[in-house]
């Protein structure tokens, strides 16, 4: 079991009403992370995002540790 943390942004500050969450999870990757939150929040189709840790841009498929933070960056729409 893995501690992370989870910053939200844009879009899905929105979704979740939240800056920020903690969660305690078995997740491997942050692709298996963001499929949990997808029965707790309405998010966009993961495709439509990107993803960083620890402030660091990433793939979806890194393996996780424990008291990493996770960012979903959602597109950012311009005009």
């Amino acid at each position: 079991m893995k501690n992370i943390y989870i910053d939200y942004f844009a879009l899905l500050r929105e979704i979740t009403g939240l800056p920020s969450e903690a969660l305690q999870t078995d997740a491997n990757t942050p692709s298996d992370v963001y499929d949990q939150l997808l029965e707790r929040y309405k998010f966009p189709a993961q495709s439509s995002l990107k993803v960083a840790i620890n402030d660091e841009f990433s793939s979806w498929d890194v393996k996780l540790s424990d008291g990493d933070r996770i960012v979903f960056i959602p597109p950012v729409a311009g005009g």
